[in-house]
């Protein structure tokens, strides 16, 4: 590891630390020339998941995106954040175990669908509505008896 002040290559550990969640090692090193110390972090380095969407764009896996649509599927209901996030953290670490590097948006979109069918069945539901691009009430009735007939 290259020293930030005077550039040389020759440094000692002094201190390891793993962060809580057992992701990520911050290392406290000393410059052997300079005696100055200075912190660097090891982690996984992840490949990117790849999404195909409806038009055959290939776009990243955003979080952000899948959070957005999951909280605006939960508003006013009594699902906190907590479970949201290891909602996606479960749905991202799904994705992962399928060893696809590029993934169809479709496929995202069936697998939340399914975790929210369990987790909650009006957010299930609202998420339907959008995912499925639901045109009128009829669309409703059908989702809500097939939901209905599952139980």
């Amino acid at each position: 590891m290259k020293c930030p002040f005077c550039g040389i290559l020759d440094n000692k550990v002094i201190d390891s630390r793993v962060s809580k969640d057992g992701s990520v090692i911050r290392r406290r090193r000393e410059c052997i020339d300079c005696n100055r110390r200075f912190t660097t972090y090891e982690h996984i380095e992840e490949i990117p998941i790849m999404i195909i969407k409806k038009d055959g764009r290939r776009e990243v896996f955003n979080r952000d995106k899948v959070r957005a649509g999951i909280q605006r599927a939960c508003e006013k209901l009594d699902i906190s954040m907590n479970v949201i996030e290891d909602f996606i953290d479960e749905l991202e670490r799904d994705l992962r175990e399928t060893g696809e590097k590029e993934i169809p948006s479709h496929q995202i979109g069936e697998e939340v669908m399914r975790k929210l069918h369990v987790l909650n069945d009006i957010a299930y539901v609202r998420f339907a509505s959008v995912y499925r691009e639901f045109k009128d009430v009829n669309d409703f009735i059908s989702e809500l008896k097939t939901l209905l007939s599952d139980r």
